[in-house]
């Protein structure tokens, strides 16, 4: 029995670990509307979307919920005030695409993107 215990606790931590490493990966560029390079990577667990040519953050520090999909809700888009923050969700495709949708008013007004990998 307390061999079996401690084969499930090694395969929890394995897990935990391979997760820990997939998360850490992420490090890849991106076309947004074609022309602006968004490079897209985490950093201590957090994903963040930087637009190349002048720095700016889209997705600060969003938090992985599952296998390539992350949350947060600081996100900022590029074409509205910088003051505005929105409720967001980025999912990155095994298919070289990454979608990302950013919400306000409790969801009511939503806008998202599809970015192909460069």
């Amino acid at each position: 029995m307390n061999k079996l215990i401690g084969a499930a606790l090694t395969a929890v931590f394995s897990i935990a670990a391979v997760s820990a490493v997939s998360a850490a990966e992420v490090n890849k560029t991106y076309m947004r509307k074609g022309t602006q390079e968004v490079r897209v990577f985490t950093s201590k667990g957090k994903l963040y979307c930087r637009r190349t040519s002048d720095n700016f953050e889209m997705c600060h520090g969003m938090t992985k919920v599952s296998a390539g999909t992350y949350k947060g809700n600081k996100m900022k888009h590029p074409d509205m005030p910088k003051f505005m923050t929105f409720d967001g969700t980025v999912v990155i495709g095994s298919n070289k695409k990454l979608s990302i949708k950013g919400c306000m008013v409790g969801g009511a007004i939503c806008a998202n993107e599809i970015w192909d990998e460069k």
